[in-house]
């Protein structure tokens, strides 16, 4: 098999949620058609073949707050996640953006991969007692 990765990224289309919801099951079909519609959510490839998706949304309507990355087990740590970050940092900048924000559980090894892209902790969220308990949020800043 040859080891070379043809990255791509575009943006998500409706075509493309049956394949989205492989990977996706937070959003609901109509927060899918938000994301389309508002060029909000891509779908990651190698050599065209779909394998990760990706989507963001506006925190306090002004910041670009990253919402997820998910790519295919068989394709992490290859680099497509970092190609992903950096195109999609590449596109906020070139839209105005000054800062970009994302968010990640203590537990979850995120927190490293973003760390390693000059992502900095700026805080955290408990969650506890709620109807939506998980383990600490933690929120991380990246200037652009």
């Amino acid at each position: 098999m040859d080891d070379v990765n043809l990255f791509g990224i575009r943006y998500a289309s409706e075509g493309d949620e049956s394949f989205w919801f492989e990977l996706d099951n937070h959003l609901d079909e109509r927060e899918f058609r938000l994301k389309v519609r508002d060029k909000r959510g891509y779908v990651i490839s190698d050599n065209e073949k779909p394998i990760g998706i990706m989507r963001y949304n506006l925190f306090w309507d002004n910041m670009p707050f990253l919402t997820l990355i998910f790519l295919e087990e068989a394709y992490r740590g290859r680099g497509f996640g970092r190609q992903s970050m950096l195109f999609w940092e590449d596109e906020m900048r070139s839209l105005g953006y000054k800062v970009v924000m994302t968010s990640t559980q203590i537990d979850e090894q995120a927190q490293h991969f973003y760390r390693r892209l000059g992502y900095v902790e700026r805080g955290s969220l408990s969650l506890d007692n709620t109807p939506i308990e998980q383990a600490q949020e933690i929120f991380m800043l990246k200037v652009l």
